[in-house]
């Protein structure tokens, strides 16, 4: 699944990318998508990224829910951190979102802790067609 990005592939991937794409849209920073299904269980993809101020944190976390909302009719399960706006998870049961702090992002180093499991690629919608 790794780099199987077609629309009937995985409809968790397609969640992800879409996701990964509103990001970029608001000017996220260091996009990564992570396939955590074998190791966690609890979920298949993480999506990560970090932006440099709290302000710009609120806004990709509202067009993530937007985008999301409006191409899979989906709304997160619960979101967590909004209040800090240092590392807002938006739980969306097979996909999580991880929107950091940029600091907050160096601190937790997320992906040095999966840093063995496939990204999944994407491309920003620019570049998609």
């Amino acid at each position: 699944m790794t780099t199987d990005t077609t629309p009937t592939a995985n409809p968790a991937a397609e969640v992800a990318i879409a996701a990964a794409r509103a990001i970029d849209d608001k000017k996220g920073e260091d996009i990564t998508i992570l396939e955590v299904g074998p190791i966690l269980g609890i979920t298949e993809l993480f999506v990560i990224t970090s932006a440099p101020n709290s302000r710009l944190v609120r806004s990709i976390v509202d067009e993530v829910e937007e985008q999301v909302f409006v191409l899979f009719e989906r709304r997160p399960l619960r979101i967590e951190g909004l209040n800090d706006r240092q590392w807002v998870l938006m739980d969306y049961g097979d996909v999580i979102v991880h929107v950091f702090a940029d600091e907050a992002r160096r601190f937790y180093e997320i992906e040095r802790l999966y840093k063995d499991v496939p990204r999944v690629e994407w491309q920003p919608v620019a570049d998609a067609g």
